[in-house]
């Protein structure tokens, strides 16, 4: 278990947290003339390298201008859907509110996500987008904005719950902030975490955060459960 505090405020990335991106992807390999499996394969060795989409799309498609691509892709996605959400999204967060918990969405997403967020519904005292505040993850003036736009002056009151080691973990502990790992999605799947971090919890999915959270509150989430969580997370995996 943690030695800090419990946190009291629970901050939730977007994309592979909330929202799951497989259509993403799907629309992109459309695109792109390949099929998923393609695209997923080759972006699952860009991540493994320490890149991102921006590293797979000009293998898969050399003589494609995929950035000229972006709005057609926008226009055939039509933005996040409640089919997006992944299963455990609503329990989780109904669960961490009514335990009294504040639960935020803040993640890298452009400003047009969120009119598409506040429509799903979902359970959740705010939410903001890396385009609202001016700066992207990882930069340490994001987790700044969050804290300043939540009016907290002690991060480790806030538990940041996200799927990407170099954008979420390190950037949010960091911050001063106790941090979730949740090892789902290209990112969660494939990163490694630096031998000398430790994520407060590593998860595969939302399903177990709640009760967790009410445990540490409690005191009572001693270190075997916290270890026996994160080993069920990375055999999962």
């Amino acid at each position: 278990m943690s030695v800090r505090s419990a946190p009291d405020v629970v901050v939730l990335d977007i994309g592979e947290i909330v929202i799951d991106e497989t259509r993403v992807w799907t629309v992109w390999a459309e695109l792109l003339g390949v099929s998923p499996a393609t695209l997923m394969a080759v972006l699952g060795a860009a991540v493994s390298q320490g890149g991102d989409h921006t590293d797979a799309f000009p293998h898969v498609a050399p003589n494609v201008d995929w950035a000229a691509l972006e709005g057609e892709h926008e226009s055939r996605y039509g933005g996040f859907r409640a089919e997006d959400v992944y299963a455990d999204v609503v329990p989780a967060l109904s669960a961490l509110r009514g335990a009294g918990r504040r639960v935020v969405l803040a993640g890298n997403q452009p400003a047009r996500r969120t009119a598409q967020l506040h429509a799903l519904g979902l359970p959740v005292d705010d939410l903001v987008t890396s385009d609202e505040l001016g700066v992207e993850k990882p930069d340490p003036a994001f987790f700044a904005a969050v804290l300043a736009r939540l009016g907290i002056d002690d991060p480790a009151r806030v538990l940041y719950v996200g799927d990407r080691v170099d954008n979420d973990v390190l950037p949010a502990a960091a911050a001063g902030m106790a941090t979730c790992w949740v090892t789902r999605g290209p990112w969660g799947q494939l990163q490694e975490l630096p031998e000398d971090t430790e994520p407060d919890m590593v998860l595969e999915g939302l399903g177990e955060l709640p009760e967790l959270l009410d445990a540490w509150h409690a005191g009572v989430l001693d270190a075997d459960v916290e270890a026996a969580a994160a080993a069920d997370a990375k055999d999962d995996a």
